[in-house]
């Protein structure tokens, strides 16, 4: 059986964004600052990062900074899940996310695509999918 996984939760107050660094040396700041940024236009309001324990702690910095809500999914001693944005959008996923992603149910998967921002008819084509619908489409 396999055993759910820690959740380190964290939330910062509210704050204004500094602006971004666009010389960052690291991919993953660049990726981080570009997640920032669609965060602050609002094209989505929840990011989820899969990253190593040096870039958590870069990133957890640029947060607390920001004050933008987040909480860490531990998947190995290397690696994390990093899922942050707006608060609503991040308790509805801390409470979706208590194991493994590839663990969820059908519908707690849809869920977590659908706040991610994933495209709303492939998350329906995979809702069916991996609940045996598939073929009703």
């Amino acid at each position: 059986m396999t055993e759910p996984a820690i959740l380190i939760e964290e939330a910062a107050g509210s704050g204004r964004t500094p602006p971004a660094r666009s010389g960052d040396a690291t991919p993953i700041l660049r990726l981080f600052h570009h997640h920032v940024y669609e965060y602050g236009r609002g094209v989505r309001a929840l990011f989820l990062m899969t990253i190593n324990r040096r870039e958590l702690e870069l990133v957890l910095t640029g947060l607390e900074v920001r004050g933008i809500h987040h909480f860490v999914q531990e998947l190995s001693p290397a690696k994390v899940n990093l899922l942050f944005g707006r608060p609503a959008f991040v308790a509805v996923a801390r409470a979706l996310v208590t194991r493994p992603l590839n663990t969820l149910s059908p519908e707690e998967d849809f869920m977590l695509g659908t706040l991610l921002g994933y495209d709303c008819e492939q998350q329906c084509r995979r809702f069916l999918s991996r609940s045996g619908q598939a073929e009703r489409v």
